[in-house]
């Protein structure tokens, strides 16, 4: 099958499975669940819905259980809404990329003080090493002037 094929009826089944969850199914386990994305199997007759559950270990298991038991009847309730000959066999499972996006997050925050005062510790001493280096280089600069300018004395005379 294509790829944007595949693209398209993964994006319907994330939509309708999501619309499915919120107004059609009864179950107050599933009040805050959210369809990431949908994964198809390359023949399309498999889908696995990625999705966010907020709340503890327990309403994030239990909520799948919900999802995973009611799996068929939201198969059929998609068939009527989708043009497909095979309507395909959807799984859920946790996606749980946002609450590593938000654990990282949080470790940055932590860590910003820290972050911060390292940088500006580096900055004072890049700065002060420049300035070290340019009064360096300008006496340098000054020996070898007037080494030159003794040289040129000697040659002229």
């Amino acid at each position: 099958m294509s790829g944007r094929r595949s693209e398209r009826v993964s994006d319907l089944l994330q939509e309708e499975v999501s619309q499915i969850i919120q107004r059609e199914l009864g179950d107050p386990r599933l009040t805050f669940v959210t369809v990431m994305r949908v994964e198809m199997s390359p023949d399309m007759r498999y889908g696995r819905a990625m999705v966010s559950v907020y709340g503890t270990e327990q309403e994030q298991d239990e909520a799948l259980e919900a999802l995973n038991h009611a799996a068929g009847y939201v198969r059929r309730l998609l068939a009527p809404r989708l043009r497909m000959r095979h309507i395909p066999e959807i799984t859920f499972r946790l996606d749980r990329s946002a609450a590593h996006a938000e654990s990282i997050a949080r470790v940055l925050r932590d860590l910003e003080p820290e972050l911060r005062a390292a940088a500006q510790a580096e900055a004072t001493a890049n700065a002060a090493a420049a300035a070290a280096s340019a009064a360096s280089s300008d006496d340098t600069g000054d020996d070898e002037h007037n080494e030159r300018h003794t040289a040129e004395k000697e040659t002229a005379r």
